[in-house]
């Protein structure tokens, strides 16, 4: 129940700050911190929550990291589930803290909520299969990083700062392309919130993240398994 309890709180952290910088701060007049704010916003509550759960709960703090990290051999298959649901549940929690936020400014209006969208409601206007590689890739390289650099032959102390900064270079790369997702309980929070159409492209921003992970999971349980 810890563990839970502390994905909870991460995931909580995650969208709040994430999507909370896109939503309060990316367009604000004049003092906006635009599309690089936005994904150092990401790394950054990821790279706090690290420090902060990770010696409770693993901090993984998305459902696609669970999964990679269970074909990978790095997690106990009974734990996936449960994990997923802290997550998601989490991930909810903190949209509504957010919507309740925004929500208090005059003229407010939810736009998009900055959920996760192709085509029309791409940042970039990219179509589905320019999201689909994007989100698959992106997070295969996220699960890269988070299997090495919390190998056991890493060095201790720094997966942390390494998973965070992955992050935000998968923010600037990505956010002009699906608003970047590489996490299904962060665009389903967001969904759930804008409904329509964010619903409708949701599958996407689940299979794609969960797509990636399991290809990273198998590849570097070949390359390094844990226990060499």
């Amino acid at each position: 129940m810890k563990k839970l309890i502390a994905e909870f709180i991460g995931t909580f952290w995650l969208v709040l700050g994430g999507c909370g910088s896109a939503v309060l701060a990316a367009g604000f007049p004049e003092l906006g911190i635009g599309f690089v704010g936005v994904s150092i916003a990401f790394g950054l509550t990821v790279l706090t929550m690290a420090y902060a759960i990770g010696h409770i709960s693993g901090c993984h703090l998305n459902p696609a990291v669970t999964i990679g990290l269970w074909v990978g051999g790095r997690f106990e298959a009974k734990d996936v589930l449960p994990y997923i649901v802290s997550q998601v549940l989490g991930g909810i929690a903190g949209a509504g803290i957010l919507y309740l936020i925004a929500s208090g400014k005059p003229g407010f209006e939810l736009g998009g909520f900055a959920a996760n969208g192709f085509g029309e409601h791409s940042p970039g206007g990219y179509n589905m299969q320019s999201a689909l590689i994007t989100e698959i890739v992106m997070t295969f390289v996220f699960l890269i990083i988070i299997l090495g650099t919390t190998h056991k032959k890493a060095s201790a102390g720094f997966a942390g700062m390494a998973i965070g900064l992955g992050l935000t270079l998968i923010h600037l790369i990505s956010i002009p392309v699906t608003n970047t997702s590489v996490n299904p309980a962060r665009s389903t929070s967001q969904a759930i919130f804008v409904q329509g159409w964010a619903m409708e492209q949701l599958w996407l921003f689940w299979a794609a993240p969960i797509a990636g992970a399991i290809i990273a999971g198998l590849l570097y349980k070949y390359l390094a398994p844990n226990n060499d």
